[in-house]
C-alpha cells in the first residue's frame, strides 16, 4: 500500500461560534445542512431491542422536550451492531441552512503529512484470505452474501483539523450525505460522506435508495461510460444488488399501502465509484410510524451486512477481526413529528487528533474475486483520503 500527499484545502464559509468537534452536522442533498450544538448525550437512555421500542423511547425523549424547544429533535448515529457505541443527542440548538456550511474555514489550510503508509486491519493479504474463506462458505450454502470490511489507521505529524476535514468533504462531494458525530468522552469525531440514503420520511411518505454492486470510476469519459454500462450488465453485480433492493422493498411493504419499486436498477456515480441504484418510494399506512422506527427496521441492509442477515452477521464476527463501531450503521435525525432522514454510515472515518481510522467493505457473493474486492475497499477509502489530498493504492500479497 502506498500513500501520496500534497494538497491544500481552500474555501470560504459562514462562521459559527461553536466547537465544531462537539457539534452534530448532517448535510442532505435534499434539504441542505442541519447543524446542532448544545448536545445532551442520551445514548445510555436508548437501549431498545426492536425498532418499535426504539421509536417509542425516542418519542418519549422528544415529548419531554416539548415546551422547552419549538421543534425538538434527536440527532446522532447508531452502530452496525448492538447499542454499546450508539451516539444519540438532544440538541440545545438546531440551525438549518440549505446553502452553506455553518462554520469558518481558513483559506490555504495545509494538511499535516502522514507519518507512514498506515496499518490495515486485517492486513491486505489477510483480507484476501478472509474473502476466500467467505467464498468457500457461500459455496457450502451457509449464506448467499456477506460484506467484509477492513480498517486503515493513519498517523499524521500533527492533529488533523476537524472543521477543515468536514469542509473539504463537503466541497469535494456536493451530492453526498455528509455527517460529523462527536465520539464519547471527547475522543474525536466520526465523519464521512455517504452516497446512500437509508430512509427519509416526510409528511407520510418514505424514500429509500439502496446501493449495491459497484465499479471504480475512470478518468477518461469513454472508458468511464463503458465501465458503467458493464456494471449495469453484470450478472454478479445485479445479483448482489437484488438482494439489497428486494429486502428493502419487502420491509417497507409492511409499512406502506403504496410502494413504487423500479423493475430494473439504474446507475449512480459518486466521487470514486459507479453503483447500481434503486430508488424506492412509498406512502405510510400508519402516518404515526417515525423515521427512527423505519430506519431501524431496515438496518442493517444486505448492502452492509449480507444475506440472510443472521448468518452474515455471524460470518462478519468470525472473519473480520475488528469492531465496526459506527461504521456501516445509520446516521441522521428525527423530529418530534416523526419526520427525519437517515443515511448509511459509509465512506467514513474516526478522526482523533493526529489519528485517522478509515473503514470500507465489499460485498462478497459467488463469483467475487478477493483481489478485486480488496481493490474496491481501497477505492472507497479514497473518498475520505481524497479530501486530504492523499492517494491510496492497495497491493495484495
Amino acid at each position: 500500500m502506498s500513500i501520496n500527499s500534497g494538497a491544500v484545502a481552500t474555501g470560504s464559509h459562514r462562521a459559527a461560534s461553536s466547537d465544531i468537534s462537539q457539534s452534530f452536522l448532517f448535510r442532505s442533498p435534499h434539504d441542505g445542512w442541519l447543524w446542532a450544538d448544545g448536545l445532551e448525550d442520551v445514548s445510555d437512555r436508548v437501549r431498545a431491542s426492536t425498532p418499535a421500542d426504539l421509536a417509542g423511547q425516542v418519542q418519549r425523549l422528544l415529548a419531554a422536550r416539548q415546551g422547552t424547544q419549538q421543534a425538538p429533535c434527536l440527532v446522532g448515529a447508531l452502530p452496525f451492531q448492538g447499542m454499546a457505541s450508539a451516539r444519540l443527542f438532544l440538541p440545545g440548538r438546531v440551525i438549518r441552512d440549505a446553502s452553506s456550511l455553518p462554520m469558518a474555514l481558513p483559506h490555504d489550510l495545509r494538511w499535516p503529512a502522514p507519518r507512514s503508509t498506515g496499518r490495515s486491519l486485517p492486513a491486505e493479504e489477510g483480507y484476501c484470505a478472509r474473502v476466500a474463506a467467505a467464498l468457500d462458505e457461500i459455496a457450502a450454502g451457509q449464506y448467499s452474501k456477506v460484506v467484509l470490511a477492513r480498517a486503515l489507521t493513519l498517523e499524521f505529524d500533527a492533529p488533523v483539523p476537524v472543521a477543515g476535514m468536514i469542509a473539504a468533504l463537503a466541497e469535494r462531494y456536493p451530492q453526498a450525505f455528509l455527517f460529523a458525530v462527536p465520539q464519547a468522552n471527547r475522543q474525536g469525531v466520526f465523519l464521512g460522506a455517504s452516497p446512500e440514503l437509508l430512509l427519509r420520511r416526510r409528511n407520510g411518505w418514505v424514500d429509500s435508495n439502496p446501493l449495491a454492486g459497484s465499479v471504480p470510476c475512470h478518468p477518461q469519459a469513454a472508458e468511464d461510460r463503458a465501465q458503467a454500462e458493464a456494471l449495469l450488465a453484470s450478472d454478479k453485480n445485479r445479483r448482489e444488488h437484488a438482494l439489497v433492493s428486494e429486502r428493502v422493498a419487502d420491509v417497507l411493504s409492511g409499512y406502506c399501502d403504496q410502494l413504487s419499486v423500479p423493475d430494473e436498477p439504474s446507475l449512480i456515480r459518486t466521487g470514486t465509484l459507479w453503483h447500481l441504484s434503486t430508488a424506492i418510494r412509498g406512502r405510510l399506512r400508519d402516518p404515526s410510524v417515525s423515521s427512527v422506527e423505519l430506519a431501524a427496521a431496515l438496518h442493517p441492509t444486505p448492502a452492509v451486512c449480507g444475506h440472510p442477515t443472521g448468518a452474515a452477521r455471524q460470518a462478519i464476527s468470525r472473519l473480520e477481526g475488528f469492531d465496526r463501531g459506527l461504521y456501516a450503521g445509520m446516521v441522521g435525525w428525527c423530529d418530534h413529528t416523526g419526520d427525519g432522514e437517515w443515511a448509511v454510515s459509509l465512506r467514513c472515518a474516526d478522526l482523533a487528533g493526529a489519528f485517522l481510522t478509515l473503514y470500507a467493505g465489499a460485498g462478497i457473493v459467488a463469483g467475487s474475486d478477493p483481489v478485486e474486492e480488496l481493490a474496491e475497499t481501497a477505492t472507497k477509502m479514497r473518498t475520505v483520503l481524497g479530501a486530504l489530498g492523499l492517494t491510496l493504492r492497495a497491493e495484495a500479497a
